[in-house]
C-alpha cells in the first residue's frame, strides 16, 4: 500500500518555541516562569511543547495546565517538574488525585476551602504541598472576593507544610494605552495589591504572587511579581490588540501548510464557491488548495484573506477568493503563471502571521491553533 500525499500539515518548530521563551525571560529577568500548555500546548502539542521548553536554558518553575486530565497526562511524561492546575479541583477525588501526585491546585472557591480543611485534619499527606489562591479583580470568572481571598488564605495557612501562593489574571490589558484598558487594570492592581498588603500583615512577610499573562509580561513591568504565567506568546502570536506577534519579536512556532490540487481558468462575470461567493471580474486563473474548515481553516475566513504560494519561483502572496468549504479553499492566481499543481500553499505561520490571518476572520490566533483537527500531519522541527 502507498503512503498517502498529506492533505495538510503542520511543521512545529521548537527552535522557535525557545527563542521565545527567552523572550519571557528577557522581560522578566527575576520573575519565575510557569508557561502555558493548556489545550494541548495551545494546538501545538503537550509532550514536544513541554519537553522542549524544559530542555532550554533556561529554569522553569512549573508547566500550566487548565484540567486534571491534562495534569494526569502531564505528570504522566514524568518530566520531573511541578505542575499548576488552572481549574483547581471540582470534588475530594480530584484533591486527593492532586496531594498525591504533587499537582499544585489553584483555589478559587468555598467549597474547596471546606475539602482541603477536610483532608488535612485526617493528616493523610505527608511533605509540602502549594496552593495558588485566586482573588476575582475583575475577570469575575474564577476567584475570591478580596475579604474572601484574605479568609481563604487565613484558614489555610494555618496547616503546616502548606506554601500559598496568591494569584489573579488580567482581563483587559490588551491596549494598556487605551484609557478604558488602562483604568480598568489599573483597578484590578489596586486591589490585588492591597490584599498582599494585608495579607503582609497577616504573615508578616511578603506573600509570593501571581499576575501576569503575556499581555503583562510584554506591557506591564509592575504585574510581573515572583511568578509569570506565558501563554500565546511562547507559540509566537500577540495578546495585544494592535500589534503582531512579528512586530513583537515573536517568532511563529506553527506552519500550517497545504498544497494546489487544481488550477483552473473561471471566466469574467462567473462566481466561486458556495452561495456565489465572489464575482469574478475578470477572467481568473483560480487554484485549488487542498485544506478546508474540516481540518482546522476558518470558514469565517473572507475573501481577500492572504495565503503564500511557494512557487519554484520563490513565495508569492495570493488571496482566498470563494468561501471556505469542508476540503478546499480557492486561491486568485491571476499572473502568477509560475505557480503550478503540487505547490505548497502557507496558510499561516512562517511568512504570514496567524495573528494576520485570526484577525481577518473575526477571531484570535488562540483560537486557530486550538481548532486544527487530526486530519492534519503534525511534524516537529
Amino acid at each position: 500500500m502507498i503512503e498517502p500525499t498529506p492533505r495538510a500539515w503542520i511543521t512545529i518548530d521548537l527552535r522557535a518555541l525557545k527563542k521565545n521563551l527567552s523572550q519571557v525571560r528577557a522581560h522578566c529577568p527575576e520573575a519565575k516562569i510557569i508557561p502555558v500548555i493548556k489545550a494541548n500546548g495551545y494546538g501545538h502539542g503537550m509532550q514536544q511543547v513541554a519537553q522542549a521548553l524544559k530542555d532550554s536554558r533556561i529554569k522553569l518553575a512549573a508547566f500550566a495546565v487548565a484540567s486534571i486530565e491534562e495534569a494526569l497526562q502531564l505528570h504522566a511524561f514524568n518530566l520531573d517538574i511541578s505542575i499548576l492546575l488552572l481549574s483547581g479541583f471540582v470534588n475530594e477525588e480530584e484533591l486527593v488525585e492532586c496531594m498525591e501526585v504533587g499537582i499544585e491546585p489553584v483555589i478559587h472557591s468555598h467549597y474547596q476551602v471546606s475539602l482541603l480543611q477536610k483532608i488535612f485534619a485526617q493528616n493523610r499527606f505527608d511533605g509540602t504541598r502549594k496552593l495558588w489562591i485566586k482573588q476575582n479583580t475583575g475577570m469575575n470568572r474564577l476567584g475570591f472576593s478580596a475579604e474572601a481571598c484574605i479568609d481563604a488564605y487565613r484558614s489555610l495557612h494555618k496547616y503546616p507544610h502548606t506554601a500559598l501562593v496568591l494569584m489573579s489574571h488580567l482581563a483587559y490589558a490588551d491596549d494598556i494605552n487605551d484609557p478604558a484598558s488602562h483604568d480598568y487594570t489599573e483597578k484590578q492592581l489596586a486591589q490585588f495589591d492591597d490584599v498582599r498588603k494585608q495579607l503582609l500583615q497577616l504573615r508578616g512577610e511578603e506573600v509570593e504572587s501571581s499576575m501576569a499573562a503575556s499581555a503583562g509580561i510584554l506591557t506591564l513591568p509592575k504585574t510581573h511579581y515572583q511568578y509569570v504565567r506565558p501563554g500565546v506568546m511562547l507559540y509566537g502570536s500577540s495578546p495585544l490588540a494592535l500589534e503582531t506577534g512579528e512586530e513583537l519579536g515573536l517568532l511563529p512556532v506553527m506552519t500550517l501548510y497545504s498544497r494546489l490540487i487544481a488550477i483552473n481558468l473561471v471566466k469574467a462575470g462567473e462566481f466561486i464557491g458556495y452561495n456565489a461567493g465572489y464575482s469574478c471580474d475578470r477572467d481568473t486563473r483560480v487554484g485549488v488548495v487542498s485544506i478546508g474548515y474540516a481540518d482546522g481553516y476558518p470558514r469565517s475566513a473572507p475573501n481577500g484573506t492572504p495565503v503564500i504560494v511557494n512557487s519554484g519561483a520563490g513565495p508569492m502572496r495570493s488571496r482566498l477568493i470563494g468561501r471556505v468549504s469542508m476540503d478546499v479553499l480557492t486561491v486568485d492566481l491571476t499572473d502568477m503563471d509560475q505557480v503550478q499543481i503540487g505547490d505548497e500553499v502557507v496558510l499561516w505561520g512562517s511568512g504570514l502571521g496567524a495573528d494576520e490571518v485570526a484577525r481577518l476572520a473575526g477571531t484570535i490566533s488562540y483560537e486557530l491553533f486550538c481548532k486544527v483537527t487530526q486530519r492534519v500531519k503534525f511534524e516537529y522541527v
